[in-house]
């Protein structure tokens, strides 16, 4: 009796060991679930947890902001050390290195491009400025190692002065402008090797000045014509231009989806594949913000999000732990079945089709 038992034990663990190699590209859950991770860390020194992580396979990438560079050659010489802690992993793919590199007022690095995107379009030749500034951007974050920028900005700004008008981030008030603009942003940047995110899907143009979902909760109650012929609209353009990545934003569009933020809501996410037909890599804002106070922790968040149809979950406190416990989560989920395992690896497949197109 003993003997069975012992034999059916080792039989449900062989069982358990060919189900775990036969997920995509033979890897485990944890680093299945890394692969959707993008982690951040503070200070100017990667510690040695995240290097512990993308040795194991187990990230997607890194998030840099301001606080980890003291100057361009100070953070290549990170890039370099991350670079050489993903040669050990078994995932043999690029990891995705990347910053808020938008212009004007939110750059993390020294350098282009110089100008905001409310000042390209009010420069004397606004598409030739576009385009300057993406290959700037571009050569900027190669420079240093880098190969996701999470710009450009399509939110398009309602009032002046407003939050995204605030510091000149809206290329316009005018859907087609900021549309063209900002897909002449992308086709120079994405020329460099950089991969070019557009943002905050379906747009932040009308968050009044004072709200920010960074902060706390922010619902947009805009009417759905105007939503679609407004704040979607240049996305289309720019998808059409090959754009990489789409970036959803926090606030709550009751048009869409009363409850939940554009990031954890499945209808919103749909609104983005089906309307534009985008078939890249779709991430979150940054985990961490206050709008999603009421969906508890990082893990349940990240969960909440993968099951929304997040590809690539942003865990950017600047704090490994946060994106240990969004990978953690995710795991748990895909183990548990709560997250379906084709979603899972269709997930996991867009990203792994971005890595292998960077540098």
């Amino acid at each position: 009796m003993k003997r069975r038992k012992a034999l059916q034990a080792l039989g449900v663990a062989v069982l358990a060991m060919s189900t775990v190699a036969a997920t995509p590209a033979g890897l485990t859950p944890r680093q299945l679930a890394g692969q959707r991770v993008i982690y951040s860390y503070p200070g100017l020194t990667p510690p040695a947890s995240l290097l512990q992580r993308i040795r194991a396979g187990e990230a997607a990438g890194v998030i840099f902001f301001g606080e980890n560079v003291s100057s361009s050659q100070q953070i290549a010489d990170v890039v370099r050390q991350l670079r050489e802690a993903n040669a050990q992993s078994p995932v043999h793919r690029p990891l995705l290195l990347m910053t808020d590199q938008e212009g004007g007022k939110v750059r993390r690095l020294p350098g282009e491009p110089v100008l905001s995107a409310k000042q390209v379009a009010e420069s004397a030749d606004p598409s030739a400025a576009a385009k300057a500034t993406g290959t700037g951007a571009g050569q900027n974050l190669a420079g240093v190692g880098m190969n996701v920028n999470l710009a450009p900005v399509l939110d398009v700004y309602r009032q002046p002065g407003n939050f995204i008008d605030k510091y000149g981030r809206s290329y316009s008030r005018d859907p087609q402008v900021a549309g063209a603009l900002g897909r002449d942003f992308v086709t120079a940047q994405q020329a460099t090797g950089v991969a070019a995110t557009a943002k905050h899907f379906p747009g932040l143009g009308a968050v009044p000045a004072g709200s920010n979902t960074d902060i706390g909760p922010v619902t947009l109650d805009i009417p759905l014509p105007e939503l679609r012929a407004t704040d979607e609209s240049p996305y289309q353009p720019v998808v059409d231009a090959g754009v990489k990545l789409v970036m959803l934003s926090w606030a709550v569009y009751p048009a869409l989806d009363a409850t939940r933020p554009a990031g954890l809501s499945p209808a919103v996410v749909q609104e983005l594949r089906n309307g534009t037909k985008f078939s890249g890599v779709t991430v979150t804002d940054a985990l961490e913000a206050g709008a999603l106070k009421p969906y508890g922790g990082a893990g349940n968040r990240a969960v909440l999000a993968a099951e929304a149809g997040m590809d690539l979950i942003l865990a950017s406190a600047r704090d490994v732990a946060q994106g240990d416990d969004a990978a953690s989560a995710l795991a748990a989920g895909l183990s548990n079945g709560s997250l379906p395992s084709g979603e899972f690896a269709a997930a996991v497949d867009r990203v792994s089709a971005l890595r292998d197109g960077v540098k």
